[in-house]
């Protein structure tokens, strides 16, 4: 639920705004320090580089609140991935939190990419990642039912060292639940 006065307006990512969401993420970053997960907040952001091929792509959305004048304090990016559109990040800065950006932009990515379902991966036991995304109607997928590609997302997050805290895949059908 939005507070009051806070209209978040949810767009395509423009190449200005790629700076910001470096900052967004840095920001959204330092939350992790509260639960002693210092090397998530100390993870480097996306590239710009990397950014920018979201952004060419259609595939990055800023969250904005319009008192801010635009100014980014969200974003999702995601990609096709067996068929469902695969959220590879969302974050949202501290100071915006609990407003319904994350929510929005989420909807936003599934009505934009056409696809049945959103897929994700994310910790299982921090409250604002698996808890938040099963608020929204996600559920936990059981090793039988990740595709080929969230098999290789989580290979790759294993290499990175994220399975130092759980990790699970989730997937949502359709629209948004609440």
């Amino acid at each position: 639920m939005n507070a009051p006065g806070h209209h978040p307006v949810v767009r395509a990512a423009a190449p200005g705004d790629l700076p910001a969401l470096r900052a967004v993420e840095r920001a959204a970053g330092e939350v992790f320090r509260t639960l002693g997960m210092d090397s998530i907040a100390d993870d480097e952001p996306p590239s710009l580089t990397e950014l920018a091929r979201y952004q060419r792509a259609g595939r990055a959305l800023v969250a904005c609140d319009r008192t801010r004048d635009g100014a980014p304090l969200a974003y999702l990016l995601w990609e096709p991935v067996d068929g469902c559109a695969h959220v590879e990040q969302v974050s949202v800065h501290p100071a915006a939190a609990r407003r319904g950006l994350g929510r929005a932009l989420i909807e936003q990515a599934w009505q934009d990419s056409g696809l049945p379902s959103l897929t994700l991966t994310t910790f299982a036991g921090v409250p604002w990642n698996a808890p938040y995304y099963a608020r929204l109607g996600f559920r936990v997928l059981p090793d039988a039912e990740l595709t080929p590609g969230l098999r290789e997302i989580r290979h790759r997050e294993r290499e990175l060292g994220l399975d130092r805290w759980e990790r699970v895949c989730m997937r949502r059908d359709g629209g948004l639940v609440g």
